[in-house]
């Protein structure tokens, strides 16, 4: 069986790391680079960065520190926020970015991804899929700048295994982040049936248990962690946390 991973999903929001809860009211957890250099002591799987706010701002990644964080860790490091040309995607890797995070670019300009794809490999994008319940009930593709999905989540997901052709997929529920209550167990089940690449789940963890069976009920191939990454315990103080793998090993 493959090894199933752990990740540490931080959120910066251009000056510190921040965390949400259903994608609003980020509260500021601390300095990047101090979290990077105890997730080296604990030995994590991998470890992701998303500036939340470049994209919305209509600004570059900030290079200079992405080069001081991708430095620091001594673990796969990925990105993603504000990344729009064939040229930022190639600055990023020469910085140490194994891979980068795509999700607005994605509605926006998806021939970028294709040559990034066909110049680095598929295994260097990991597509992020904001998923939401709407009013009516139906899960959704969910775009936080405000751009038009006109996919429903398993057709958007076909999509971009099968047209695009990224190597990884990031499914972040937005109605379970910061939450603490589990991931979205069912939708991720359903659409790992759709796709043949791997796929991380992220949104809700809040204990061992949800990452068990998040990783061994639906198959999920990674799980992403958020508040459990950053915070003691649902409602306590900001400590840089990651489980015992041992705990987390299927029974």
């Amino acid at each position: 069986m493959a090894l199933k991973r752990i990740i540490p999903c931080l959120l910066y929001d251009g000056s510190g790391l921040v965390k949400t809860v259903k994608f609003k009211n980020p509260s500021y957890v601390g300095d990047p680079i101090n979290a990077i250099k105890i997730f080296n002591e604990k030995e994590v799987d991998e470890l992701m960065l998303i500036d939340i706010n470049a994209s919305r701002q209509k600004r570059k990644p900030n290079f200079n520190k992405i080069s001081d964080m991708a430095g620091e860790a001594f673990m796969p490091f990925a990105y993603g926020g504000g990344v729009k040309t064939f040229e930022d995607f190639t600055r990023l890797y020469k910085l140490g970015v194994e891979k980068i995070i795509v999700n607005s670019l994605i509605q926006e300009d998806p021939n970028v991804i294709k040559r990034v794809i066909e110049n680095y490999g598929a295994q260097a994008v990991v597509a992020c899929i904001d998923f939401k319940k709407q009013f009516f009930g139906a899960m959704k593709p969910y775009s936080y700048i405000g751009n038009k999905i006109h996919y429903s989540l398993i057709e958007y997901t076909e999509y971009l295994c099968n047209q695009l052709g990224v190597g990884e997929l990031m499914l972040y529920s937005v109605d379970k982040d910061g939450t603490w209550e589990g991931f979205d167990y069912e939708i991720t089940a359903s659409l790992l049936n759709k796709v043949d690449i791997p796929v991380i789940a992220c949104g809700g963890c809040g204990n061992i248990d949800h990452l068990k069976k998040i990783l061994y009920e639906t198959n999920a191939n990674a799980a992403a962690i958020g508040s459990m990454a950053v915070y003691s315990k649902k409602g306590m103080g900001v400590l840089i946390n990651f489980p015992d793998r041992n705990q987390v090993i299927r029974e």
